[in-house]
């Protein structure tokens, strides 16, 4: 499968298929945070990985079963795999901010998926009640405990970000709040973000974030849409808002913790270091200049 004939598939996550993997299923290898993907970019099928593979359902691509497994970290690197990384097929070890720069949003997220599952996997072996090993649920992202029966689900860690405008000075365009962070990328100029707390809605948790990395206060706050998240762990989910600021001629306030640096661009003037155009966060972005231009 190529990027571009997956550019208009659907990706529907999902734990259950009724029946084996068929040769023809697309399949991923998961090693660490690495994703084997073929020497072209294609992705693999289960004929082109080793038989007796312990697959793994992720969900359907365009209707079609896909299937992941993981392997040792100590597997991956970006070389020839053949026999040194033991799955007898050359290709390529991905990250998936590599991979999501090279493919269209499904297969994405579809790697995404793959990614979080494994990595969930891997720290949800034994039962954190009475260490009993854990045991798959059928049909479900999910373990359960044999001996003590406790229930294990794959859990969503939800977070927000949100893209706050004012209006520029007087003939100029309206602006738009970037911030750098202390950790990740910091070279990049991108939204104010964070979790959801237990018990907060993702309005609230949007108001409060902004209020205490940049101590601004929200007007006009509106859901903009959602993207799962691989690079932040198992089962992170962003949503990003759109805002204005309460008031114009308020500037912001770094926390000093999260962020180093917060600061207000014309809409026309924004800096050339913006986060990937596979992510929420450039969405957002692109999304505030084109309206503004509408």
């Amino acid at each position: 499968m190529t990027a571009a004939t997956g550019a208009g598939a659907r990706f529907v996550p999902g734990a259950g298929h009724a029946g084996p993997p068929a040769p023809d299923d697309p399949a991923l290898l998961v090693a660490g945070r690495k994703l084997l993907v073929g020497a072209d970019g294609r992705f693999l099928r289960i004929a082109d990985l080793p038989a007796g593979t312990d697959w793994v359902p992720l969900g359907t691509l365009d209707g079609v079963p896909v299937w992941g497994a993981a392997r040792p970290a100590e597997h991956t690197g970006d070389r020839p795999g053949g026999a040194e990384d033991g799955t007898g097929h050359p290709g390529r070890w991905l990250s998936w901010r590599a991979l999501a720069a090279e493919v269209p949003e499904p297969l994405a997220a579809l790697a995404g998926r793959a990614l979080q599952v494994f990595t969930w996997r891997h720290a949800h072996r034994w039962c954190g009640a009475c260490r009993a090993e854990l045991a798959d649920v059928p049909g479900e992202s999910a373990r359960r405990c044999p001996d003590c029966d406790l229930y294990v689900p794959m859990q969503l860690s939800p977070a927000v970000l949100v893209a706050i405008t004012r209006p520029g000075p007087a003939g100029r365009p309206d602006e738009l709040l970037l911030v750098r962070h202390s950790y990740g990328p910091t070279e990049l100029w991108a939204l104010v973000a964070g979790f959801v707390e237990a018990g907060e809605t993702l309005e609230a948790a949007a108001h409060r974030e902004v209020g205490e990395e940049v101590g601004l206060a929200l007007d006009r706050l509106t859901y903009f849409g959602s993207q799962p998240w691989a690079m932040s762990g198992p089962g992170v989910l962003l949503a990003g808002f759109t805002a204005t600021a309460a008031d114009p001629a308020a500037e912001p306030v770094i926390d000093g913790r999260e962020l180093t640096q917060a600061r207000w661009f014309p809409l026309d003037a924004l800096p050339a270091e913006l986060p990937p155009a596979y992510s929420i966060s450039r969405w957002l972005i692109d999304a505030t200049v084109t309206a503004a231009r509408g």
